[in-house]
């Protein structure tokens, strides 16, 4: 195998809880990525329309029947993603045209049937010909993502084919899952895509860690998110007024290699599209002395079941 693959971590901020600003952003992000002739491009964690971090910056946003909190999720509800929706489909249409391939966080929502009251933390994955290769929600919000995020399922805990090899990916502390971790394993992964609110240290031993046991390249994508971007209908608290600018994710992105060495240094407080080159040959070449899924692993001792339906 010779493949040396181009990747584009995107580590901009989104246009928080607004679809059409949003959409207008990834177009130009996708353009910008291929334009550097990116083969993959990846965005963080519900980066399509923003990652809730207010929720950990004053006690009061997760009172019980507080109304802002009630207000700000409906607004989210509301600037949510069907994942069969037509900005879904848009996206896939970019891709195809660009011949890009994309992995974007997204809040979830469902428009029928059950559960059309809840937003989930999902990861969506578009090949190279447009299609929706992949559909993964969060198997478990964290702590006190839980007040706005539904439980996920194991239906798109898979790798998928793509110009760009076989691409999986996971979601935030579904990293410290070990057996969420070995099911991806399982399914072949060349790239990983970690995607989190902001990759701080642990984070940056999470990524590292799962390329190393996987022996594939762990891409870790932070985001950007500043004081601004927090919805009005909270009260900033006295720490936080009087600084829009003041970042409450400042990203950490970074790119490590199936030996758990960075190939892309974590990048910290600044926006950009950040292209590197990848040689997938790298993968097998670690996997001559660990491969969990084979040489590695006893199946006579452990039996491994995963419920994929989607729920």
């Amino acid at each position: 195998m010779n493949k040396k693959v181009r990747i584009a971590v995107v580590q901009a901020a989104p246009a928080y809880l607004n679809v059409a600003d949003s959409m207008l952003k990834v177009e130009q992000l996708l353009r910008e990525a291929a334009s550097q002739g990116a083969q993959l491009a990846t965005f963080g964690e519900t980066w399509f329309t923003g990652y809730p971090a207010w929720i950990d910056y004053c006690d009061e946003y997760a009172r019980w029947d507080f109304k802002p909190t009630k207000e700000v999720f409906a607004k989210t509800y509301e600037n949510s993603l069907d994942a069969k929706g037509p900005e879904v489909a848009q996206i896939g249409k970019w891709a195809k045209e660009l011949g890009i391939s994309v992995v974007m966080g997204i809040n979830e929502k469902v428009l029928s049937g059950p559960g059309n009251g809840t937003i989930y933390n999902s990861l969506l994955t578009w090949n190279h010909e447009g299609e929706l290769a992949n559909h993964h929600r969060k198997l478990m919000p964290t702590h006190t993502e839980r007040l706005i995020y539904g439980q996920g399922d194991g239906h798109g805990l898979q790798a998928v084919e793509t110009s760009a090899g076989r691409v999986g990916g996971l979601i935030c502390w579904e990293h410290w899952m070990p057996l969420t971790r070995q099911t991806m394993h399982n399914s072949g992964e060349h790239i990983h895509v970690a995607v989190w609110p902001k990759v701080h240290e642990m984070l940056q031993i999470a990524t590292r860690s799962y390329a190393f046991e996987g022996r594939c390249f762990a891409i870790g994508v932070g985001q950007i998110m500043r004081v601004k971007d927090i919805p009005g209908e909270f009260t900033l608290p006295d720490e936080l007024k009087g600084k829009p600018e003041h970042l409450l994710l400042n990203g950490g992105s970074c790119i490590v290699g199936p030996d758990g060495h960075y190939v892309m240094e974590p990048v910290w407080n600044q926006e950009g599209v950040f292209v590197h080159e990848i040689d997938l040959n790298r993968c097998y070449e670690e996997r001559m002395a660990l491969d969990v899924t084979g040489h590695y692993q006893r199946n006579d001792v452990f039996n491994l079941e995963v419920n994929q339906r989607r729920k």
